[in-house]
């Protein structure tokens, strides 16, 4: 199964980047391609192309705020989910994200 996500955060300077490194690293350890994307103060790091948005199973916002680039994932699941829980329970996010979408096939 392939996953991206976009983490984002109003400065993008520590919760954006612990995010994103705990559900890689999480969604590697489950067996997961997971990519996870950047956005904050900074620009967008690691940014997801246009071919990985389509090839992807679904997509992780693991943000509140506006994220760009969200015509890319059109037609896919989108699941939003907290920052904090992302950075906390990185594991229990990706299993109840990839239950939800397995259900709805």
């Amino acid at each position: 199964m392939k996953i991206v996500g976009i983490s984002a955060c109003p400065a993008g300077l520590a919760h954006t980047p612990m995010a994103a490194k705990a559900l890689e690293k999480a969604g590697a350890k489950l067996g997961y391609d997971l990519k996870m994307e950047q956005q904050g103060s900074m620009g967008q790091i690691n940014t997801i192309s246009d071919e990985e948005a389509k090839e992807c199973d679904f997509v992780i916002i693991a943000s509140d705020q506006k994220i760009i680039g969200m015509e890319r994932f059109e037609g896919k699941p989108v699941i939003r989910v907290n920052i904090t829980t992302c950075i906390k329970a990185p594991e229990a996010v990706i299993k109840k994200c990839v239950k939800a979408v397995e259900s709805k096939k």
